[in-house]
């Protein structure tokens, strides 16, 4: 874009500004060719550009913030930042974390400094995917987002507070984007149908109702996924009547298989993973088997799944029902003979059993409590009686002293501490009454009634 000498202000027109924006490529992707110019064509996301809400005021005002955008792929993150900068009259520099580095965005701030030295022009600093930056390059934008050079808008799909930095996070709006709903997609559906000039209304295109409705729910609330397979599925489209009828057989073709939105490694994955372990711990079979085959559909490790289970086996179920861990070590080794798609029955299984197992936290919680003892106590001593005494010189020195042999006693019940002296009556063990554990809270009140029985003779 032209500026004119270094001695002119250069004066700046809308034309200027946003003539190549309003050329349509006729190389270009539909989703490209249909993407809004104006925020009233824009489809989706009521919460941020609805009358009255943060981007319609923004865009309605002409003015701007710095701000990240998160949410799904095809929700609209890079438009609406086009459309913020267009309104504020300001020069939009976009570019990919994905495939820039530092140099790339030094000559973003270089030409920022220029737009406001010689045209006094606003400019607005467009990084997509912005989590893919590391913590150096995220820290080269902070001092020119706090002195005004630019405002910085940054797309991303993983979670910012996980992935941006918090001196950035502070410097910025985050605003959360949403799938777009089924009625979106079916009117930006319509709308690719139907425009002569950017969609495909010109090849007059005849969509079989069920291939519309396959393309929408295979779309996952994707505007982008949603365009790519209807470009593809016309072209794939028979001419027949005068028309190109594009029927259920085209649009499979062109989608092959539904894509599942999922990050093994960001948000989705701890979110999925979460919806999985409560259905179990709520005894849900149905969510359980639901989310797993979500987990294992969009391509999640098998094992990492049955590890997950085998751990909830010992926190959530524990001894009300100890043959889940056995089943659980089962299941495992079931899918390692057999991997998938055979041994994905065992996943789904032991999903089932744990989900209508009786539930029990006992053992978790007695364990979290004893290991805060042992953090927080420091290295407390064995008792005597109970430490080991293989050599003379440790039994003179009363290792093992007055120990008692449990099985010289009726019920093998004797009465005797086994832990340090700071700790004495310490209780971590409380079985529920659910389960076995029920028989055995039952057993352990014997025991402690034959104990006290034991200390009164003493």
């Amino acid at each position: 874009m032209g500026r004119g000498s270094l001695d002119t202000p250069y004066v700046l027109t809308m034309s200027d500004l946003f003539s190549q924006s309003e050329t349509v490529n006729p190389a270009a992707p539909l989703a490209e060719k249909m993407r809004p110019e104006i925020l009233d064509d824009f489809v989706g996301q009521q919460h941020l550009v609805g009358k009255g809400r943060i981007l319609h005021r923004l865009v309605e005002a002409g003015e701007m913030t710095s701000m990240i955008l998160w949410g799904p792929p095809g929700t609209g993150k890079t438009t609406l930042a086009r459309l913020v900068a267009k309104s504020a009259r300001a020069e939009f520099v976009s570019f990919s974390a994905v495939l820039s580095g530092v140099k790339e965005v030094r000559a973003a701030i270089e030409q920022a400094r220029e737009n406001a030295k010689y045209a006094r022009l606003r400019t607005v600093l467009f990084v997509d995917e912005i989590h893919r930056f590391n913590k150096a390059q995220q820290d080269a934008f902070l001092p020119h987002v706090e002195n005004g050079l630019f405002f910085l808008i940054g797309a991303t799909t993983e979670n910012p507070s996980f992935e941006v930095i918090s001196p950035l996070l502070s410097r910025t709006r985050v605003l959360v984007l949403k799938p777009l709903e089924t009625e979106d997609l079916r009117l930006i559906l319509t709308r690719a149908l139907t425009d002569t000039k950017r969609g495909l209304g010109q090849k007059k295109i005849d969509l079989v109702p069920e291939a519309g409705d396959f393309l929408l729910q295979t779309a996952d609330g994707d505007a982008r996924a949603l365009l790519n397979a209807l470009e593809l599925a016309a072209a794939l489209a028979r001419f027949e009547g005068g028309a190109y009828r594009l029927g259920l057989e085209e649009a499979e073709e062109a989608v092959q298989k539904k894509r599942l939105r999922y990050d093994k490694t960001g948000e989705e994955h701890y979110n999925l993973i979460s919806a999985l372990h409560k259905s179990l711990r709520d005894s849900d079979p149905d969510g359980a088997l639901y989310w797993l085959a979500r987990m294992i559909e969009a391509g999640e490790d098998p094992l990492y799944l049955l590890r997950r289970m085998i751990r909830f086996a010992s926190e959530d179920i524990g001894n009300a029902d100890p043959t889940a861990l056995i089943l659980g070590t089962s299941a495992f080794q079931s899918y390692r003979l057999l991997g998938s798609p055979e041994g994905d029955l065992a996943l789904a299984q032991l999903a089932v059993y744990l989900a209508t197992a009786e539930k029990s936290n006992a053992v978790y919680a007695a364990y979290s409590a004893a290991l805060t003892d042992a953090r927080e106590k420091g290295s407390l001593p064995v008792p005597l009686h109970i430490r080991n005494a293989p050599t003379s010189l440790m039994k003179n020195f009363g290792y093992g002293k007055g120990y008692q042999y449990a099985h010289d006693f009726d019920d093998a019940v004797v009465f005797q501490d086994h832990l340090p002296d700071q700790l004495k009556g310490a209780r971590y063990y409380v079985p529920t009454d659910r389960g076995r554990e029920r028989a055995i809270a039952e057993r352990m009140k014997n025991w402690r009634e034959r104990l006290r029985q034991l200390e009164r003779k003493k």
